[in-house]
């Protein structure tokens, strides 16, 4: 996979990124939906392929980027198709740090050292480039505003902004609100990445035990206004299963 492309989990980020504060916005929700779209850009690739409401491998090659490789490797260790919902709410939380150190290593944002309170120290980030920033914004209002259906991989960025609960930082306020409702609406448009953003949307609210129904049939559920909820699972007949929250 060459470097002339970013891929989603990058533009994930980079879209959640507020160029005024240096920070991310909803922190916790993001590394779900960064693990999902490794999931959506590796189903581009041609690597992996929906199974129902599992994911297989189907090529194994490496697409020469580091991150989703690893992703890759995983996924092919499991050895049997993995439920979507079950990969993404696994122990592979911190991907935003992730992503945050590569993308200062690819030169797109730069580290900001600071101090909170004059004691503890931060980190902020900025574009180093903010055209292609304002690039991944405008095909999603683009596809908002003129109803034309897009592509796929615009398709899936604007299914997991709406998965975690980027649409009242993008589109904020009453005068946002068919932006959000047109932003949810395009989840229709990629069965991979309506697959994934359902499976985010499941794992923030603990519904992670039960299977779901085909996405491009089950109406999209609203996420709970940005907060990360306990990854707990709902009770089922015969005892209890719970995700530990990380």
């Amino acid at each position: 996979m060459g470097r002339s492309r970013r891929t989603l989990p990058e533009e994930l980020l980079l879209l959640a990124l507020d160029p005024t504060t240096g920070t991310t916005a909803q922190p916790q929700s993001l590394d779900l939906g960064l693990a999902g779209a490794q999931l959506v850009e590796l189903a581009l690739a041609g690597r992996i392929a929906p199974d129902g409401d599992r994911i297989a491998v189907v090529m194994p090659r490496p697409t020469g980027d580091p991150t989703l490789d690893s992703a890759l490797e995983l996924l092919r260790r499991r050895g049997s198709p993995v439920r979507a919902v079950h990969w993404i709410g696994g122990p592979r939380l911190g991907l935003r740090q992730v992503y945050l150190a590569h993308l200062e290593r690819c030169g797109m944002v730069h580290a900001v050292a600071g101090q909170m309170c004059g004691v503890l120290p931060t980190t902020r980030y900025q574009a180093t480039d903010t055209a292609i920033s304002r690039d991944i914004r405008s095909r999603l209002d683009s596809a908002i505003r003129t109803g034309v259906p897009p592509d796929p991989r615009t398709a899936a960025l604007a299914a997991l902004a709406h998965s975690v609960g980027l649409g009242k930082h993008l589109y904020p306020g009453n005068e946002g609100r068919s932006s959000r409702s047109r932003l949810r609406d395009l989840i229709r448009h990629d069965p991979m990445g309506g697959l994934v953003a359902h499976a985010v949307m499941d794992v923030q609210n603990g519904a992670a035990a039960q299977p779901r129904r085909n996405p491009s049939t089950t109406p999209a559920p609203t996420p709970n206004g940005g907060r990360q909820p306990a990854l707990t699972m709902q009770p089922r007949r015969g005892g209890m299963a719970r995700v530990a929250a990380h």
